[in-house]
């Protein structure tokens, strides 16, 4: 069993579908389709049983995914320790982060660098999906959640406040029950929806939404009062910080790696700049 057969099989394994085992690996769905029956009819087994509910593995795949994962594990080790080796500035680096702080934060940090080395590429990843750092799905991931991974290097790069923000249109808060733009309840235990609800508990939830970017163009749409990060919140033209109103808490970010890149100069170079234009320069020295 070749390598590439095994992330294959593995792709399939964890995502249950053809079309998504596709979209990891940047191959089409009848491609997947006609790898696995290759890999099946080389190994004379069945891997996987076909349901409505998706692929599902068989005894013999189960058996077979255990020396898979032993296999990734061993060849993605190398792939960073051989990357953690280089000395030059150029090659890929992948980017994770959420969608706001992509866009707001990331985004004009990873172009400057793109400008200053134009042998690095950088892929900007920006959705609720937590990548594996293990897996090389991103060299770098930036989150409000600290890292409790194995072999995951860590450092605080920024505080991020939040405000209270209401549309441009809106001249004064309604006598009533003030309508609420908040995150979806399987976020609403998040410090600032909770903060909301207590400075507003009268409160009439009019509008949820787990995007943050959502959630703004909603408030300026004037469907209610929001919540925001201030990078977001103060970039937006139809937005306003609701004045005298408490300040609800911030999040910290925090930036994590694997261990086995900690010497790849290209990703030293994004955390340089990114503590320099971001956060403490002194904890520029402490990534290294």
């Amino acid at each position: 069993m070749n390598w590439d057969d095994v992330r294959v099989f593995l792709a399939i394994a964890r995502t249950r579908t053809l079309g998504g085992a596709g979209r990891v690996l940047g191959q089409s769905q009848p491609t997947m389709g006609r790898r696995l029956k290759a890999l099946e009819a080389a190994l004379g087994q069945t891997l996987f049983q076909r349901t409505a509910e998706g692929f599902v593995l068989t005894d013999e795949g189960r058996s077979v995914l255990a020396h898979a994962e032993r296999m990734e594990t061993e060849a993605l080790g190398l792939a960073r320790q051989l990357d953690g080796a280089g000395l030059q500035l150029e090659g890929m680096l992948r980017v994770s982060t959420s969608d706001w702080f992509g866009l707001h934060v990331m985004a004009p940090v990873c172009a400057e660098l793109a400008c200053l080395h134009p042998r690095i590429t950088i892929e900007l990843l920006t959705d609720a999906r937590l990548y594996s750092l293990a897996r090389r799905e991103a060299d770098l991931v930036a989150r409000i959640v600290p890292f409790d991974e194995p072999d995951v290097v860590q450092r605080r790069l920024m505080h991020v406040p939040y405000a209270l923000y209401a549309a441009r249109t809106v001249e004064a808060l309604p006598d009533g029950p003030v309508p609420l733009v908040t995150m979806d309840l399987g976020f609403s235990e998040m410090p600032d929806a909770v903060w909301l609800r207590q400075v507003h508990p009268q409160g009439r939830v009019a509008f949820r939404s787990n995007s943050r970017h959502v959630q703004a163009v909603a408030c300026a749409a004037g469907v209610g009062l929001a919540v925001l990060p201030c990078p977001l919140g103060d970039a937006h033209p139809g937005l306003q910080r609701v004045p005298g109103s408490p300040s609800p808490p911030g999040r910290d970010v925090w930036l994590g790696y694997h261990r086995d890149l900690r010497r790849l100069p290209r990703l030293q170079a994004l955390l340089r700049l990114l503590f320099e234009r971001l956060g403490p320069v002194q904890e520029a020295s402490e990534a290294a």
